[in-house]
């Protein structure tokens, strides 16, 4: 798998196009399962999410080894995926999309915060949503689990290929999210993606101004060729 950086400019979009506009730009070029299911923001307020993967998996818990003491020396692998993951990335963690017990939780999701991530997903749910939600940063999961996640979980994997929601996600891999949910972006296509995916949204808000005003959507959505000079002498316009 190659692996390109995603340039700052095309960061910026990234923060722009919705999560609609790049699934349908990843379908033209044949990837048809990049959405992850059944996973939702905590907060409506949160700010767009933009940043690599960083990932952790987890397995079935057993009793033998996922007991409260695990967590008193500095070797758990959720605990250190917290401290490790890079600043302006997103923590995603496979969950095996069981929510019956946590993920994470406030204090961990704020110290992901305060280190600089850029968010974090989880196909299972996370204790102390209410507080996460009103930290303001972007989080999403299937709903909230107020049990530890040692019921359940057994952190294993850390920045390893995983899948989260029955989407495969790459260390590196871009990580999108907005009010509707999280899309994932191949690393190498990243740049190319976002690009098109901003032109995209420009276009898309021409449409909805004009069906605003009335105007029907043949020959505007798609466009014929007179509504691409029309599009081309208001894109200058466009913020």
């Amino acid at each position: 798998m190659t692996s390109t950086t995603l340039t700052p400019e095309n960061r910026e979009k990234l923060k722009r196009v919705s999560t609609a506009t790049l699934t349908t730009a990843l379908f033209k070029r044949g990837l048809r399962n990049q959405f992850i299911q059944d996973v939702r923001p905590l907060s409506p307020n949160a700010p767009r999410m933009v940043g690599e993967a960083f990932t952790l998996r987890y397995i079935p818990a057993r009793e033998d080894l996922d007991h409260l003491g695990v967590f008193e020396g500095t070797q758990h692998p959720q605990r250190v995926a917290v401290e490790t993951c890079p600043p302006g990335h997103v923590m995603v963690i496979d969950s095996r999309k069981d929510a019956r017990a946590a993920s994470a939780g406030c204090i961990l999701v704020t110290r992901l915060m305060q280190r600089g991530a850029a968010g974090i997903v989880s196909d299972g749910g996370f204790r102390d949503s209410p507080e996460i939600a009103a930290l303001g940063f972007p989080a999403y999961h299937n709903r909230p689990s107020a049990p530890t996640n040692l019921i359940r979980h057994h952190a294993l994997d850390l920045n390893a290929p995983i899948g989260c929601g029955d989407v495969p996600v790459y260390p590196g891999d871009i990580v999108v999210g907005d009010g509707e949910g999280v899309c994932v972006i191949p690393t190498d296509i990243a740049n190319e993606v976002a690009a098109e995916a901003y032109e995209q949204t420009a276009y898309e808000d021409f449409v909805e101004a004009k069906v605003r005003e009335g105007r029907g959507i043949f020959g505007l959505y798609p466009a014929n060729a007179e509504t691409k000079a029309e599009f081309a002498k208001w894109r200058p316009d466009w913020k």
